[in-house]
């Protein structure tokens, strides 16, 4: 099978960073797209970020200039480098990664993360 998991959220102050890891171990054949994706108490998941297998980048309005989606294909792993923090980004933050496994025949599955907690306040 396959395993997502998550580091570097916590608390920050406004104007501070934080970065995100998201690392796929398992029984892995490829990895395709990955992303980034938050969601805020009483709001629906969003997507924050995604990056493709040729690095091609995707950001949500909100987030553009501030946040940075970037992977490492050798540590089958994805980053979200996040700026300029406001307390409006305050989420649990979850990866997700589109991804082939030995199990699986020739199918793609799409895995989640357990989720990180980012919180920004003063």
């Amino acid at each position: 099978q396959v395993q997502l998991v998550e580091s570097g959220g916590g608390l920050v102050q406004p104007g501070g960073s934080l970065r995100l890891s998201c690392a796929a171990s398992g029984s892995i054949v490829s990895i395709y797209e990955m992303g980034w994706y938050r969601q805020a108490p009483g709001k629906q998941r969003e997507l924050v970020a995604a990056i493709s297998t040729g690095a091609n980048t995707d950001y949500a309005d909100s987030v553009k200039g501030r946040f940075t989606i970037t992977r490492d294909n050798a540590k089958n792993t994805v980053y979200l480098q996040m700026n300029s923090l406001k307390p409006e980004d305050t989420a649990v933050y979850y990866c997700q990664a589109h991804i082939s496994w030995t199990g699986g025949g020739s199918a793609i599955y799409s895995y989640w993360g357990q989720g990180t907690q980012v919180t920004v306040s003063s």
